[in-house]
């Protein structure tokens, strides 16, 4: 397991490696956010990452990510949050006031709630819509022949501010196939954002088009507890 000195070196890595995937692909390195996904660990190993620069992270449970990032970000309230993890409906509260980005929209009920949560705090939170591309039926996220009717209702009726789409390919495929897909979705809407790419398949991701990659293991290491959401 990675420990808490290898933390900013790990960052340094992963960072070149993006810089290498975006030059083959030739790409700005400036189109690409790199999400360092913190989820269940602590304080003493994230610190050593914004030490080094990082600022944009990736928390799978709202109140796990409330419990750690409210002191972290009294400190560093330049940190942005990503909720990668699935999201209840009677969790919209907490998440909206915490996180800057929610990429697992799925479902219209979802959708109204944080959009009326939004309003009701005045509050501007950027959403993706979780396509679950393999149709996986114990994985989150709408199949990509309902994405349409989702996408113009999150952006017609409930006013939500979507910015783009969000997969996590099934762990027993190729990633390639399901990140075109998404690509393709997104340029039918006009989405300019993709979230997609793990530890183990971000540099195909970039050649793909992802704007923003979601590498947790590659940098903090093994998962401390059991975890629903991959990185």
């Amino acid at each position: 397991m990675t420990n808490e000195n290898n933390v900013a070196t790990n960052l340094c890595v992963v960072r070149a490696r993006v810089e290498a995937a975006a030059a083959a692909a030739q790409r700005d390195l400036a189109t690409v956010s790199l999400v360092a996904v913190s989820k269940t660990h602590g304080a003493p190993r994230i610190i050593p990452a914004i030490a080094a620069g990082h600022t944009v992270f990736g928390e799978n449970r709202v109140q796990e990510a409330l419990a750690k990032w409210r002191p972290l970000r009294a400190e560093h309230p330049n940190c942005r949050l990503h909720l990668i993890g699935p999201l209840q409906t009677n969790k919209v509260r907490d998440a909206v006031a915490l996180f800057d980005v929610i990429e697992t929209v799925d479902r219209p009920k979802l959708a109204r709630a944080i959009a009326g949560e939004c309003r009701r705090t005045a509050r501007e939170v950027a959403c993706f819509i979780q396509i679950n591309t393999g149709e996986e039926p114990q994985k989150a996220g709408i199949r990509p022949q309902d994405a349409p009717v989702l996408i113009d209702q999150c952006r017609e009726t409930f006013g939500l501010n979507v910015v783009g789409l969000m997969c996590i390919p099934p762990q027993d495929e190729e990633a390639a196939p399901h990140f075109a897909l998404l690509a393709d979705i997104a340029k039918r809407h006009g989405l300019g954002r993709l979230s997609m790419g793990m530890s183990a398949d971000f540099e195909t991701a970039i050649t793909f088009g992802a704007t923003d990659i979601r590498v947790g293991t590659a940098i903090f290491g093994q998962r401390t507890q059991k975890s629903r959401a991959h990185s």
